[in-house]
């Protein structure tokens, strides 16, 4: 597991550590209807990877489908924080946005999984790869 990383949503009502499970090895994108929508890159960390310091309370959950992940979001400024994982019950995806010091420039291709045909549902693989480039500010 890695070192712990402080986290927080947009406007900071939510103040959390992050462990995650393998760095930001494990970015990557879902292409299901809700998460293409939200357009966030998630990081893997364990269950027990994720620890508030202040604001749990100002979360808010939403459920679809089946109701088995489980998102969470601020009720102040709208952020995705982090979700319980459909695929992994067991993990949670955690905005790689919301980590200090992290964005998804960091990466050199996110991974985008098949979420449409979910592996749940006997589907799943990858549906494709993001890649993102920063433009040179110009002189």
């Amino acid at each position: 597991m890695s070192d712990p990383i402080q986290a927080a949503c947009h406007c900071g009502a939510v103040r959390f550590v992050v462990r995650l499970s393998d760095g930001l090895r494990t970015a990557r994108r879902c292409d299901c209807s809700f998460c293409a929508a939200r357009g966030a890159v998630a990081v893997t960390a364990p269950l027990d990877g994720v620890t508030f310091v202040e604001g749990e309370a100002n979360l808010t959950e939403y459920r679809w489908g089946t109701g088995t992940a489980r998102h969470y979001f601020c009720a102040t400024c709208g952020i995705y924080t982090h979700h319980r994982r459909r695929s992994n019950p067991h993990e949670l995806g955690v905005n790689l946005a919301c980590l200090e010091g992290c964005s998804p420039f960091d990466l050199d291709a996110v991974i985008v999984n098949d979420g449409i045909d979910h592996p749940s549902d006997g589907g799943g693989g990858e549906a494709g790869v993001l890649r993102y480039e920063r433009r040179e500010a110009p002189p």
